[in-house]
Protein backbone atom coordinates (compact mmCIF):
# COMPACT_ATOMS: atom_id res chain seq x y z
CA UNK A 1 0.00 0.00 0.00
CA UNK A 2 1.25 3.50 -0.81
CA UNK A 3 0.34 6.74 0.97
CA UNK A 4 -0.43 9.64 -1.38
CA UNK A 5 -0.91 12.91 0.54
CA UNK A 6 -3.39 15.52 -0.66
CA UNK A 7 -3.03 19.30 -0.88
CA UNK A 8 -0.16 20.67 1.28
CA UNK A 9 0.28 17.50 3.35
CA UNK A 10 3.57 15.61 3.79
CA UNK A 11 4.05 11.99 4.93
CA UNK A 12 6.98 11.57 7.36
CA UNK A 13 8.68 8.50 8.80
CA UNK A 14 10.09 9.26 12.21
CA UNK A 15 13.79 8.66 12.90
CA UNK A 16 14.73 6.20 15.64
CA UNK A 17 14.87 7.52 19.22
CA UNK A 18 18.22 7.71 20.94
CA UNK A 19 18.80 4.70 23.18
CA UNK A 20 21.72 6.17 25.15
CA UNK A 21 22.50 9.64 26.46
CA UNK A 22 25.68 11.55 25.61
CA UNK A 23 27.19 10.32 28.90
CA UNK A 24 26.40 6.67 28.04
CA UNK A 25 23.29 6.07 30.16
CA UNK A 26 20.96 3.55 28.49
CA UNK A 27 17.36 4.78 28.29
CA UNK A 28 14.28 2.57 28.54
CA UNK A 29 11.64 2.98 25.86
CA UNK A 30 9.36 4.75 28.38
CA UNK A 31 11.94 7.46 29.11
CA UNK A 32 13.01 8.05 25.51
CA UNK A 33 11.81 11.37 24.15
CA UNK A 34 10.02 11.17 20.83
CA UNK A 35 12.39 12.59 18.19
CA UNK A 36 11.23 15.52 16.08
CA UNK A 37 13.44 14.53 13.15
CA UNK A 38 11.90 12.55 10.31
CA UNK A 39 12.42 11.52 6.70
CA UNK A 40 10.02 12.77 4.02
CA UNK A 41 8.31 9.75 2.42
CA UNK A 42 5.73 11.48 0.18
CA UNK A 43 4.74 15.05 -0.68
CA UNK A 44 1.34 16.36 -1.76
CA UNK A 45 0.88 18.45 -4.91
CA UNK A 46 0.35 21.80 -3.14
CA UNK A 47 -2.25 24.04 -4.77
CA UNK A 48 -4.64 26.59 -3.31
CA UNK A 49 -5.12 26.24 0.47
CA UNK A 50 -7.28 28.78 2.34
CA UNK A 51 -7.19 31.09 -0.69
CA UNK A 52 -3.38 31.10 -0.94
CA UNK A 53 -1.24 29.38 -3.57
CA UNK A 54 1.03 26.82 -1.85
CA UNK A 55 4.16 25.48 -3.53
CA UNK A 56 5.81 22.50 -1.90
CA UNK A 57 9.32 23.23 -0.59
CA UNK A 58 10.29 19.76 0.63
CA UNK A 59 11.11 16.69 -1.45
CA UNK A 60 11.02 12.95 -0.85
CA UNK A 61 14.13 11.65 0.91
CA UNK A 62 14.93 14.87 2.80
CA UNK A 63 15.39 14.85 6.59
CA UNK A 64 13.29 17.48 8.36
CA UNK A 65 12.50 18.82 11.83
CA UNK A 66 8.78 19.20 12.55
CA UNK A 67 6.65 20.73 15.31
CA UNK A 68 6.46 18.58 18.43
CA UNK A 69 2.67 18.14 18.55
CA UNK A 70 1.96 18.35 14.81
CA UNK A 71 0.28 15.87 12.54
CA UNK A 72 -1.66 12.65 12.64
CA UNK A 73 0.02 9.34 13.37
CA UNK A 74 -0.98 6.36 11.23
CA UNK A 75 0.26 2.77 11.16
CA UNK A 76 0.25 0.96 7.83
CA UNK A 77 1.61 -2.56 7.35
CA UNK A 78 3.49 -2.37 10.66
CA UNK A 79 5.23 0.94 9.89
CA UNK A 80 4.31 4.18 11.68
CA UNK A 81 3.99 7.39 9.68
CA UNK A 82 3.07 10.97 10.55
CA UNK A 83 1.01 13.12 8.18
CA UNK A 84 1.63 16.85 8.67
CA UNK A 85 0.92 20.09 6.83
CA UNK A 86 3.93 21.66 5.16
CA UNK A 87 3.79 24.66 7.55
CA UNK A 88 4.34 22.26 10.49
CA UNK A 89 7.82 21.50 9.09
CA UNK A 90 10.29 23.82 10.76
CA UNK A 91 13.56 23.07 8.96
CA UNK A 92 15.35 20.81 6.48
CA UNK A 93 18.42 18.99 7.86
CA UNK A 94 21.35 19.08 5.41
Amino acid sequence: MKLVPLSDRVVLKQCEAEETTASGIILTSASQEKPQEAEVIAVGPGGVVDGKEITMQVKEGQKVIYSKYAGTEVKIEGTEYIIVRQNDILAVVE
